[in-house]
């Protein structure tokens, strides 16, 4: 390519890097730190996040446990949890439906787990789901630390596809009347609709989806907005601990079986 050429696209390529900034810096922060300290270190990013966590938090507050995650999340390593922004409108919600059969889809760290857990009324369940034994392994200490036994938080290790079908004769959930979405993106659809036809839904359920707008669920909000089943809306916020960087919670409401 001749200095011409090169020099012709230089503007363009400054451009890019300008409008695309908070991107990258989410690349070399969540993926590249990450992927190097693993190596460095021979222990995974939440094993790392755990270990803060004893060294820092208060066990058996809630509260200070989540604090402690986003202090973590800000200043050490991305970790990829709810944050404390769209905790914020999972709390709220969760206080409006004050909900006795609460479904989690995506325990990772258990950061999700303990923000739900602290909100439960008196008397509610909520069952945890984590595909990744090694994901699940540290979201179980992060959970118990926080004070939380197994009569209130349920840990269900296992693919979600897997999972779902066998959670009333398995695990006694019946019907959910709240579920938040915080696993893989590509999956939402096909578990909402496995929690259909499993009629796993109870009628005017709850459903919170996180990361809706990035890195995004297309499918999945067009079948609830489209499929008649739902009342559907998308609390606009943005990306946990990267505020440049838009996102959205979607928020729906079952009306029941068409």
């Amino acid at each position: 390519v001749s200095p011409a050429i090169a020099l012709a696209f230089l503007p363009f390529i400054v451009t890019l890097l300008i409008r695309y900034r908070h991107y990258l810096v989410l690349l070399y922060r969540a993926v590249l730190v990450a992927w190097l300290r693993d190596r460095l270190t021979g222990i995974s990013r939440e094993q790392r996040a755990f270990q803060y966590l004893l060294t820092h938090a208060i066990p058996g507050d809630p509260h200070h446990i989540l604090q402690t995650f986003d202090q973590w999340c800000y200043h050490c390593e991305h970790l990829s949890c709810v944050g404390p922004d769209k905790g914020r409108i999972v709390e709220r919600v969760l206080l409006e439906r004050a909900p006795l059969w609460v479904l989690e889809l995506g325990t990772y760290c258990g950061y999700g787990t303990v923000l739900l857990a602290q909100g439960l009324p008196p008397g509610a369940r909520l069952y945890t789901i984590e595909g990744d034994p090694r994901h699940a392994a540290v979201a179980e200490k992060v959970i118990r630390l926080a004070g939380f036994s197994e009569q209130t938080v349920e840990l269900i290790v296992g693919p979600s596809e897997e999972v779902i079908p066998h959670l009333r004769e398995k695990h006694g959930l019946m019907k959910a009347n709240f579920v938040f979405m915080d696993h893989w993106k590509r999956c939402y659809l096909r578990d909402l609709q496995l929690l259909e036809s499993h009629q796993l839904l109870a009628e005017g359920a709850t459903i919170l989806a996180d990361n809706v707008l990035f890195p995004g669920a297309p499918h999945f909000l067009q079948y609830a907005k489209t499929c008649g089943k739902y009342h559907c809306k998308v609390h606009r916020a943005s990306l946990e601990y990267f505020h440049a960087i838009p996102d959205g919670i979607a928020e729906l409401r079952y009306t029941g079986t068409r």
